[in-house]
């Protein structure tokens, strides 16, 4: 007797009915999350990766890459979407900042391979060229820690039941997000990029263990000093979104969609 398995058959329509729905609500947030902040996500994502080519500071027991200049700004720009739209509505925008990213890099290797009579420009095509590995690495440092930061920032805010709208709310749970965010994103950058492939593709350049785990960590107090510093304007574009209504096409199908799965 031949039992067909009807597994697959079944399994399709609901990845696709899922897939649908996801679209759906994508099309949704990207409608309503205020533009200026996705810009500003976008554009410090980019500049991160670019930055992060450069070693700022490297000795004994501390390296420093240009990225920590910029990276506090697309933590703030993610607890600023994870406390009005929620973590997952900031996952969905890291994960388009990040494609945005690579397309990006991928138009700047092309120009920078194409022929050029005009003066000589091998710097500039180094730059634009980029490194695979440091793309690869800040890449998957970056989707690692706005994953881990996005669900600390709401956990933490759940956790003030009284005032979850208030100052100390906002503060404890960007504080700490960011902190221990900021350190992943750094750690993992720096162990998959300075001391993972560096070693092999330059020579004689790489950072020790000690290295990355005191990079990350002096990248994350800096970091969270920019965004104790910022997060006043953070606090208030959340609470001016809520006075005027922002989002709520995006907000009510949320409310919609766990009313329908209990």
């Amino acid at each position: 007797m031949n039992h067909k398995n009807t597994q697959p058959e079944k399994s399709s329509p609901a990845i696709g009915a899922w897939l649908k729905k996801e679209k759906e609500e994508t099309e949704i947030l990207l409608r309503c999350i205020p533009a200026t902040v996705v810009t500003l996500f976008v554009v410090s994502v980019i500049c991160m990766n670019l930055l992060a080519n450069k070693t700022l500071v490297q000795t004994e027991w501390i390296a420093l890459d240009g990225g920590i200049l910029i990276s506090w700004l697309a933590f703030m720009c993610m607890d600023i979407i994870t406390k009005y739209f929620g973590p997952k509505a900031s996952n969905k925008i890291a994960v388009l900042a990040s494609a945005v990213n690579l397309f990006t890099c991928l138009i700047f290797y092309i120009v920078s391979i194409i022929p050029s009579n005009a003066d000589d420009y091998t710097e500039l095509n180094g730059i634009l060229g980029g490194t695979w590995f440091i793309l690869l690495g800040s890449t998957i440092a970056f989707l690692s820690s706005a994953a881990i930061n996005n669900f600390l920032n709401w956990t933490i805010g759940k956790a003030f039941r009284k005032n979850p709208d208030g100052k100390l709310a906002f503060a404890a749970r960007t504080y700490i997000s960011t902190f221990i965010g900021q350190f992943m994103d750094n750690f993992i950058f720096a162990v998959i990029v300075f001391a993972g492939f560096a070693p092999v593709f330059w020579d004689g350049f790489h950072w020790t263990l000690l290295q990355c785990t005191v990079c990350a960590l002096t990248g994350a107090v800096a970091e969270l000093f920019m965004e104790v510093l910022f997060s006043p304007v953070g606090y208030q574009r959340v609470n001016r979104w809520k006075r005027q209504n922002i989002g709520q096409e995006y907000l009510t199908y949320i409310k919609g969609k766990k009313e329908g799965g209990k």
